[in-house]
């Protein structure tokens, strides 16, 4: 997988168009509790105004005129100021959180769904570690600006506007001197954000390629333990982390420039009151206790400054993940259930390709294929890698749609059924035995409730799920590791086929079901994908050419194209394409292959690599 960052074609947008989609999708379900966490912001901002207000008569009442009276009703409000203002930043700290976390959980499970929806072409090129970064870490990107957007315009606002009244209602003029640097940073501040976007988006990007190297990593340990190419995957990561690294610390560096510029014009104001001001104290036209309430008011102004200063430059890069988190929802998703669907055909059916041409941007995979393959009998699709073999059940199932010709279940077209039930009509088993980290039952089970412990019993037998499930600790409540890391090859392939057996579904498609496996596991396998197929439609992917020579058809592919079909000693006769493969696969001078019921061959199975190397490991650790 390449670890550039994937192409994006930046939407862009100004923060009112990214706030307007983020508050129209996900924050105005929340509206009221977040008019509710609005209010005791409001009451946690007016505290700190009170705060300064109680400033004067302090000084002046108290510490200057020596009222005692004063002492206890001023000493009792200041109480009053604080506990109010606790429980009122308590709540809305609670309530806050409860909204971000409802929201990001939305935002997510929105997002996810819309992912796995879209085509096989998305997702060449949006690796799973790319679509990760965005899923989790700009959800929680856009989750912390918008909750400091919402507290910087409820709490530090009001806090702001009621310490301004109260630095103007003591002296308008010291007020307009405090603020006298303020122009001086509007021109630098605009400039700063776009700073801040560009490398934010720029940093957003080489998160996500970051996530994708790690996923490759740990997806490919056992290749790169056996290749010794541990310092080489090192290095890589390094050379992109130092990359991202770079790109934070600039974002950080626009992001800090703001509240910086800030500080700025306070020295600037404090200076220009403190010699005006200052002499005024001096020539007694005011109170010290106005002017430590001044003070007080613009002191801790400054703080809900900076913070509101600070956000615009947060803002900038939340904004660079809402842009790709737009993107992706907004992305067109290609393949979808018709408008009027037709039902699903009833029984086993019949399957044809009809001239169907399938391309890759420039690359033609099928060209004009007619394929055939008759209700309740088995098919099988050979040829070289390339040919177009996959492709094909690419095309029955709708994971592509072609972009010319059809696919037919019984008549009907693919095209014309929904999604849900056309994909209904099949159960798929691969080479590559997909299982979750589950127990054993929930992967074969995948949610289904409606199965009894007899329907169960019997599928594990079917598939021979049964012959390996007493050496399991906790029997079918063994969890199966990542991947099914904790079973060997054959072992996956018979839950994968016990899961398909649930499905009793009518088309069954085999694609290279056995070709990873050792000679034990592939006769057991075998034996329980003839149990399968019995009485369904089956199409057949192989290589191995002595797995379907009793198929009831064989349909030969190259470069895209049918160019022979028939059974195994007709095409062998024929000498044509089919002839060549098994020559290559079978010496003109050894014996022809065993048959199907020839006795097993007493053939130890070979662990899987991930199993293999728990094993080195924990004799490793033992000697230790």
């Amino acid at each position: 997988m390449s670890s550039e960052i994937p192409s994006q074609t930046s939407s862009g947008g100004s923060a009112r168009v990214l706030l307007a989609w983020l508050w129209r999708g996900y924050l105005h379900k929340h509206l009221g509790l977040l008019g509710i966490a609005l209010i005791f912001m409001l009451i946690e901002g007016s505290m700190v105004g009170a705060i300064s207000y109680m400033m004067q008569p302090m000084f002046d009442d108290v510490f200057v005129a020596g009222n005692e009276a004063a002492l206890r009703w001023v000493s009792l409000a200041m109480l009053g100021i604080f506990a109010v203002r606790a429980v009122a930043g308590v709540a809305q700290k609670v309530l806050l959180t409860r909204i971000a976390q409802l929201t990001a959980a939305d935002l997510r499970l929105d997002l996810l769904n819309r992912l796995i929806r879209q085509d096989g072409a998305f997702h060449q090129t949006h690796p799973p570690g790319f679509l990760i970064q965005r899923v989790q870490s700009d959800v929680d990107a856009v989750n912390m600006v918008w909750r400091a957007i919402i507290t910087g315009a409820g709490r530090d606002v009001i806090a702001l506007v009621i310490l301004l009244g109260v630095a103007i209602n003591v002296d308008w003029k010291w007020a307009l001197l405090a603020g006298i640097g303020t122009p001086l940073m509007l021109a630098p501040a605009i400039v700063a954000q776009r700073y801040v976007r560009k490398q934010a988006r720029r940093a957003r990007d080489l998160g996500a390629v970051l996530a994708t190297r790690l996923d490759e990593v740990f997806h490919g340990i056992v290749p790169i333990k056996l290749n010794a190419l541990e310092a080489y995957q090192s290095r890589r990561y390094r050379a992109h982390t130092d990359r991202f690294v770079y790109a934070e610390v600039r974002a950080s560096l626009g992001t800090a420039t703001i509240p910086g510029m800030v500080d700025l014009m306070a020295g600037i104001g404090f200076m220009g009151v403190l010699l005006y001001g200052g002499a005024e104290i001096i020539a007694g036209e005011k109170t010290v206790g106005q002017f430590m309430s001044f003070f007080t008011a613009m002191g801790l102004a400054f703080d809900p400054m900076r913070r509101l200063g600070a956000i615009s430059g947060l803002w900038q890069m939340a904004a660079a993940a809402i842009e790709r988190l737009k993107e992706l929802m907004e992305a067109p998703i290609s393949l979808v259930s018709p408008e009027n669907p037709v039902p699903a055909p009833k029984g086993v059916p019949e399957v044809t390709l009809e001239g169907v041409t399938l391309r890759y941007d420039a690359t033609t995979v099928l060209d004009g294929v007619d394929l055939r393959a008759e209700a309740g009998k088995t098919t099988a699709l050979v040829g070289a890698s390339g040919a177009g073999k996959s492709s094909v059940f690419n095309v029955l199932t709708r994971l592509v749609d072609p972009q010319s010709g059809t696919a037919r279940i019984a008549g009907v077209a693919a095209g014309d059924m929904a999604l849900a039930d056309l994909r209904g009509l099949f159960s798929v088993v691969s080479q590559e035995a997909l299982l979750f980290d589950e127990t054993l039952r929930e992967n074969i089970l995948l949610g289904r409730s409606d199965v009894s412990d007899a329907e169960l019993a019997q599928v594990l037998d079917a598939a021979h799920v049964s012959d390996f499930l007493p050496a399991l600790p906790d029997g079918l409540d063994t969890p199966v590791g990542p991947r099914g890391s904790a079973l060997s090859g054959g072992q996956r392939q018979r839950v994968v086929i016990a899961r398909a057996l649930l499905r009793d579904t009518p088309i069954l498609l085999l694609d290279e079901a056995t070709s990873a496996l050792d000679a034990q596991s592939e006769r057991v396998v075998q034996a329980a994908l003839e149990k399968l197929s019995g009485g369904r439609t089956t199409i057949v992917i192989a290589h191995r050419l002595a797995t379907i020579r009793k198929a009831d058809k064989i349909v030969v592919m190259d470069k895209g194209r049918v160019v022979d079909e028939g059974t195994h000693e007709e095409l062998l006769a024929r000498q044509g394409i089919y002839a060549r493969l098994y020559r290559l696969q079978f010496d003109k001078d050894a014996d022809a292959p065993p048959p199907v019921d020839a006795a097993p061959v007493a053939v130890a199975p070979v662990p899987a690599p991930e199993n293999l190397w728990r094993r080195m490991l924990g004799r490793v650790a033992g000697r230790g």
